[in-house]
């Protein structure tokens, strides 16, 4: 075989690994349920704050530990331990993608990321009235 061959062949492999590694990184959103099944793996879970439960947040105390419970999309509730400052507006959030791993009956995550309402859904309900 030529030198030109071999190089491509070994490029044309690595090309392949890197799509596979990356393709194995891609995760869809998951619920309480799947990540106790796996317990001690990451998972992007999804849900809605729930009102009802007492949220934990001293930041004298311990500025990096915020506590709360989560409803997930199939309604499942439980704890959610947070160990980073409590976000901004956490309460306006009509939903809520939290990424981590579940411990014990207590989901541990690392990331928080808040939908909030749009601040133009109340103009756009009020600009299609007037229309009328």
């Amino acid at each position: 075989m030529k030198k030109t061959n071999i190089i491509l062949l070994v490029v044309i492999a690595v090309a392949i690994g890197v799509i596979v590694t990356m393709v194995g990184d891609f995760s869809t959103y998951e619920t309480f349920a799947t990540a106790r099944e796996k317990e001690g793996k990451e998972f992007h879970v999804i849900g809605k704050l729930d009102t009802l439960q007492a949220m934990h947040y001293d930041p004298i105390k311990d500025a990096n530990l915020f506590s709360f419970y989560v409803h997930d999309k199939t309604g499942e509730s439980h704890k959610v331990v947070f160990y980073g400052a409590k976000p901004t507006d956490f309460e306006k959030a009509e939903s809520i993608v939290l990424t981590g791993k579940m411990e014990g009956n207590e989901f541990h995550c690392n990331k928080i990321l808040m939908k909030c309402p749009s601040k133009y859904k109340d103009d756009q309900v009020a600009v299609s009235n007037k229309q009328i």
